[in-house]
């Protein structure tokens, strides 16, 4: 892989006496899109905490541009330049959509603040069209792309996006996926992609790992996650000719 823009050593994370996270490593090239798939449990959520600073790993290191940022409370890590696109939206309800974007130029003193929410607008329309609605009033797919365009509002290096394509009809997770690419190519912004939409993950993605409880069981580039037997039956709900009529239940992945 080209040099790490973040780098994840041997981590551990914790929820309580509950290991979520067992003792991961991955790399982020600089101008790459990589996503993590797994199912629901997998400890996807809590790698971007971990690397955003919402959660302190018990163990390992996170770097960032060589730079250890582990344990970093979270406000000082996006300030360095990452941004965090949670689960769920998680929109300011009840300020308006441009309220909402403002606020992801919390940490910024620069003049360029106006210039950039034209930016915003220009990758998503709609919102100039409904800056002055409430937030909570947005469909989701509009709800996703306000928090897209709050974290694009703090001028990342690095975004981090956790399950973009959660609940949005399909025309709208073609849309989402479009703007991620664009957005990593005309901005050069780095992405690291958690999904459980393989198929999006994968037809975008640069690289990938795949986890299950905890643990990466499988990493390799896009083209040939998309391609392996295991990811094509149990993430993309493909069979090869040779075990059709087959219970899925009875194959075992070839990682275990």
């Amino acid at each position: 892989m080209l040099s790490a823009l973040l780098e994840l050593k041997n981590i551990e994370t914790y929820y309580g006496p509950v290991m979520a996270i067992r003792g991961i490593s991955m790399e982020i090239p600089e101008g790459k899109i990589v996503c993590v798939l797994g199912a629901n449990g997998a400890g996807k959520t809590t790698v971007l905490k971990t690397i955003s600073g919402v959660m302190d790993p018990q163990k390992g290191t996170v770097r960032y541009k060589g730079e250890e940022i582990q344990a970093r409370d979270p406000d000082w890590v996006a300030r360095k330049g990452i941004a965090h696109v949670p689960e769920g939206r998680e929109v300011f309800p009840f300020l308006s959509v441009e309220d909402n974007l403002r606020m992801g130029a919390f940490s910024r003193r620069d003049s360029h603040i106006g210039e950039d929410l034209e930016l915003v607008y220009g990758y998503f329309p709609i919102l100039r069209e409904l800056y002055r609605q409430q937030a909570e009033y947005l469909s989701g797919g509009q709800q996703q792309m306000l928090a897209i365009g709050r974290a694009l509002m703090l001028r990342p290096r690095l975004m981090l996006l956790d399950e973009p394509s959660l609940g949005l009809a399909p025309r709208l997770v073609h849309e989402i996926a479009e703007i991620i690419v664009r957005v990593n190519k005309e901005q050069s912004v780095t992405m690291l992609l958690v999904e459980q939409n393989a198929k999006m993950a994968l037809n975008i993605g640069d690289y990938g790992y795949v986890m299950e409880i905890g643990r990466i069981v499988m990493e390799d580039t896009c083209e040939r996650l998309r391609n392996a037997t295991d990811i094509k039956e149990f993430y993309l709900g493909m069979k090869d000719e040779g075990v059709r009529g087959s219970r899925r239940w009875k194959r075992r992945k070839t990682w275990r």
